[in-house]
């Protein structure tokens, strides 16, 4: 079952659950994807048939990452049950998303991508992100796998 269908189908048994914050979690969660599926549209590709899984992937990514984002900032304004309902969305979009890779698994993909791409150098690092975009949309957080690229290609190349 795709992604969109998986999504759907959790938005009609949260509706005969009536689980109304996990119905709204939901309901945000198809507005982003029709949201992506107007944007790619409306981008002159008009055969588009709306996004694919690794999009949607990818817009999950980004709603968790934002919520955990906002439950910080929440807790740090002393306003737990703001921030404790933005985690209760972040446990309902998590549902769809695969396992996150551990710090050990992040680190031999990136190693297994530098050797797929031939990376040498910190100038191929765009390869390398590429390559685990492509294999690994979903399951780690790019914003904390750059850096670690970052160090694998500065230590292969000896110091650049």
């Amino acid at each position: 079952m795709d992604m969109r269908s998986r999504v759907n189908s959790a938005l009609k048994q949260a509706m005969k659950d009536k689980e109304a914050e996990r119905l709204s979690t939901l309901r945000l969660i198809n507005a982003a994807i029709k949201d992506r599926d107007i944007a790619t549209r409306g981008s002159g590709n008009e055969e588009a048939k709306g996004c694919g899984d690794a999009e949607v992937l990818e817009i999950l990514g980004k709603m968790t990452k934002q919520r955990k984002e906002s439950a910080r900032a929440y807790e740090e304004g002393g306003r737990l049950d703001l921030a404790e309902r933005e985690l209760r969305e972040v446990a309902v979009i998590e549902e769809f998303l695969p396992k996150q890779l551990d710090d050990s698994e992040v680190s031999k993909a990136i190693q297994t991508a530098i050797t797929a791409t031939g990376a040498g150098s910190i100038r191929d690092m765009g390869k390398v992100m590429g390559e685990l975009k492509t294999r690994y949309t979903g399951q780690m957080d790019f914003g904390k796998v750059g850096p670690m690229v970052k160090d694998h290609l500065c230590a292969g190349s000896n110091g650049g």
